[in-house]
């Protein structure tokens, strides 16, 4: 498959990944799939595709601290556990062969869908409030960090839901402080895996870029454009991505066996 063909398939798919995450979340459980839709090697679909998160990362980041939902004490605790767990996850899935890795998506991907629609929306608090932090609360959040970091760096779709909920079910954060604490996460997760796969020759960098403008803007459109029903579309749209993934994984694994 041609460069230009690859850019025409996921382009619009990352594009719409950031739209869904937009509305409801799980936009990871399309721009993923969109690079292994595409033809890239496993390895080079997940590296490259950290390349498009860590730009919507950075400005969903940003955009939390300049609202003052980002703690620094904790922001620096967490990050550093998260850059540790991703670049050790991310060295972990390096040891896994293409073709086993591909074999593990096709169960991961689903049970990592069920889990992520399962879960509740969370509402946002009402007001930004000032909240006491206390040492169980940095304890299970450098925890969460590193487990959430080493998931990430060897897969990732799922993990600004994963965290949100632990922050806020076993750590007791309020939702603004949770929020803003995984987007510090998230995006320290990204840069090492980003960094782990770039070192190692796994990111096609340019396309990643591109990708990561797409997702912007899909994402820009869905805030924008979110309504109370807006979610319905969501799941048949991860559905179509994930039946067509499934189609070409299992495609190329049977013709290569």
């Amino acid at each position: 498959m041609s460069l230009f063909v690859q850019y025409l398939i996921i382009c619009p798919l990352v594009f719409l990944g950031g739209f869904v995450d937009a509305v409801a979340g799980g936009g990871g459980l399309i721009s993923l799939p969109a690079y292994l839709i595409a033809g890239l090697p496993a390895h080079t679909a997940i590296g490259t595709n950290k390349v498009s998160s860590a730009m919507g990362t950075t400005l969903t980041t940003w955009k939390f601290w300049r609202q003052g939902y980002i703690q620094i004490k904790l922001a620096a605790l967490c990050a550093v556990c998260a850059l540790a767990g991703s670049a050790g996850g991310a060295n972990l899935a390096l040891l896994v062969s293409d073709h086993i890795f591909k074999i593990l998506l096709l169960f991961i991907l689903p049970i990592t869908g069920f889990y992520v629609f399962r879960s509740k929306r969370l509402k946002a608090s009402p007001e930004n409030s000032e909240q006491t932090l206390t040492r169980r609360m940095y304890v299970i959040a450098a925890v969460c960090a590193f487990g959430i970091g080493i998931y990430d760096g060897f897969y990732g779709p799922g993990t600004g839901t994963f965290l949100l909920l632990l922050l806020t079910g076993i750590a007791h954060m309020d939702l603004n402080l949770a929020a803003g604490t995984t987007k510090v996460i998230n995006l320290s997760t990204n840069i090492a895996a980003m960094v782990t796969y770039l070192v190692n020759g796994h990111v096609i960098f340019a396309l990643g870029l591109v990708a990561g403008v797409f997702g912007i803007a899909g994402n820009w459109l869905g805030a924008r454009s979110f309504s109370r029903n807006g979610s319905r579309i969501v799941k048949p749209l991860i559905c179509t991505v994930l039946v067509i993934f499934f189609v070409r994984i299992l495609w190329e694994l049977l013709g290569n066996g």
